[in-house]
């Protein structure tokens, strides 16, 4: 049953002053215990999501000596977004549409593959999936048509396949859009539905998975133009835990619920204004009490645990509809937010609401990371940080959500929380695929620096009223790209209350995630298909291989005969116009030098 949602505290605004003396007085923040120094058995490194790799043998002296070990072609050219599992030898990928693959690791020879069949028609989010999780003799992925699906390690045969969610789509159409609209005259890449993208996560004897595509918007086949239609459509997004064994679920907790509508708050938490007409959503709220069954909250990125507080944290996407408003009066509770569920049960601990009634698309999409402060008094706070589409880091107390700290800015920003406006629009920067999109980001607990791979994407953001044929008003909104492009990659100082160490500026957008590792050292791709190393304490870059596709997708490091290796997949992403391939890469040291 859903759990009942509860109303989170109010954080003061004194509570969300930035708290850099908190942080740049306390310097020390530790590590979360890791699962594993030889593989990389979990999809955020460990259960904390810290993606800092153990390893010490690939070094900024000797980086420059990265070789290709051995390359893999999985045989489907699209956009890839997985991490790679690694366990005992064995490399575990998911790929577009849900298929998945085991790799012998030291090879790169493929040992089986689970071919995954879609029921019914069109996919509301594109193929794309972040990755499986592996526990014991099992592997885990959720599908791109709203299943999780269980498989037996060693054969990849079909355990058991469940459904998490059903729901047909919107059936939006650009065609019902102003015929003075260029986005009227071409078709459309996706709609609102349900999907599955992130990597389910296994704790305990549960996996825990959530749904995307709820509040998705209409994808004209245009760049990164979105669509939002005012109206009834949608379903509320959800986080649920099934049995590890059987596929039985446990518990579910539903994003949006009654009372949605919240404080109708004038500012953000941290008091940047909204700009909302407060007096007519109140006027119209009578009239869309159910609007919170249609309430979307999309979950993008796999959670992260905290054993010691017994709580599943993570983001939720925007409200349902996108952008367009006018149907769904109030804050839009628990949407683009960091939500904290009580593992056993789903009961609500806590619930920060980055942006109170979200037009913007400005989803709390990266993963939050797990970390440790130390207060004024050298007190221990368990934290977490999460990068934001809004292009800040935040900082929370991760007992109750409390706000800590707000990073320096780590993208450009201006007209920020700007309504679309009628007309011409008005740009506003970040634009809706942010800032901090769904990419994981990483933290280095001892040089206490939180590294953000980042897209600069300014967006124009338009409302629209149609008079229709039959005298009723369609009222819509469209989100479109700009031609200023580009993207960050920054190292942001958490010690010293959030302040840029340094940033390296790229000429496309920067999406796919990032890995730090003890030794010094940051991985990521940076533009159309190069992979580069960079020194983590002031961002010279090291060494870089040119791939045959864009490198999007977040790295890894494992261990295997005694020789540290790193892996990406290199399949490109077609929403940002990089190209598109189906390599999986690995990375080493030559022989000699690792010994």
């Amino acid at each position: 049953m859903p759990a009942t949602p509860n109303r989170p505290r109010r954080s003061s605004r004194a509570a969300t002053v930035l708290l850099a003396c908190l942080l740049s007085a306390c310097a020390s923040l530790s590590p979360q215990p890791l699962a594993e120094t030889s593989g990389w058995s979990l999809h955020g490194q460990n259960l904390a999501g810290q993606r800092h790799a153990p390893q010490t043998q690939i070094t900024p002296d000797n980086v420059g000596q990265l070789e290709l070990k051995w390359a893999w072609s999985s045989g489907i050219t699209a956009t890839y977004q997985t991490t790679p599992v690694v366990v005992d030898g064995v490399m575990y990928v998911s790929l577009p549409g849900s298929h998945v693959a085991a790799i012998d690791a030291r090879r790169g020879t493929e040992l089986w593959r689970h071919r995954h069949v879609p029921r019914g028609g069109k996919l509301c989010c594109g193929p794309a999936n972040r990755g499986v999780a592996v526990e014991g003799d099992t592997v885990y992925v959720g599908t791109v048509d709203g299943r999780l699906i269980a498989l037996d390690r060693a054969s990849g045969a079909l355990r058991w396949d469940v459904t998490v969610a059903d729901y047909a789509g919107a059936k939006e159409a650009t065609g019902q859009l102003d015929r003075e609209d260029a986005l009227s005259k071409v078709g459309a890449t996706g709609e609102t539905g349900v999907g599955i993208g992130a990597a389910p996560i296994v704790h305990q004897g549960r996996v825990f998975i959530g749904i995307n595509g709820v509040g998705y918007g209409l994808h004209p086949d245009q760049g990164l133009a979105v669509v939002g239609v005012a109206g009834r459509y949608g379903r509320p997004g959800l986080m649920a835990a099934f049995d590890a064994r059987s596929g039985q679920r446990l518990w579910q907790f539903d994003i949006t619920g009654p009372g949605w509508e919240g404080d109708y708050r004038p500012t953000t938490p941290d008091g940047l204004p909204l700009n909302r007409d407060l007096a007519a959503e109140r006027a119209a709220a009578p009239a869309a009490r159910e609007s919170w069954r249609y309430g979307g909250g999309s979950i993008y990125a796999s959670p992260v645990i905290d054993e010691a507080q017994g709580m599943l944290i993570f983001g939720t996407g925007n409200p349902s509809p996108q952008m367009a408003d006018s149907s769904r009066p109030g804050d839009n509770r628990h949407t683009s937010s960091l939500v904290a569920l009580e593992l056993a049960t789903g009961r609500l601990r806590w619930a920060h609401q980055q942006i109170p009634h979200d037009r913007w698309g400005y989803d709390v999409a990266s993963p939050p990371v797990l970390v440790e402060a130390r207060g004024p008094q050298g007190e221990r706070i368990p934290a977490l940080a999460q990068a934001s589409k809004l292009g800040w880091v935040y900082v929370h107390d991760r007992r109750d959500g409390r706000p800590l700290l707000r990073s320096e800015a780590f993208v450009p920003q201006r007209n920020l929380f700007t309504p679309p406006q009628p007309g011409e629009g008005v740009v506003v920067a970040p634009g809706i695929a942010g800032g901090a999109n769904w990419s994981p980001s990483s933290w280095d607990p001892v040089r206490e620096l939180f590294f953000v791979g980042a897209l600069h994407l300014p967006t124009r953001y338009t409302a629209h009223t149609v008079q229709r044929p039959d005298g009723s008003v369609l009222r819509y909104a469209s989100a479109q790209d700009t031609p200023e492009r580009g993207g960050t990659l920054s190292a942001i100082d958490l010690g010293a209350g959030g302040r840029l160490r340094w940033q390296l500026k790229t000429a496309e957008p920067l999406i796919g995630g990032v890995l730090s590792t003890a030794s010094g050292l940051l991985f990521s791709g940076i533009g159309g298909g190069e992979f580069a190393a960079f020194d983590s304490r002031d961002g010279r870059k090291l060494w870089s291989h040119r791939a045959t596709a864009g490198v999007n997708a977040p790295p890894v490091s494992f261990m295997l005969d005694g020789r540290q290796h790193i892996a990406v997949a290199a399949g490109g992403n077609a929403l940002f116009g990089l190209a598109q391939g189906d390599v999986l890469l690995v990375f080493a040291l030559p022989e000699t030098a690792s010994r």
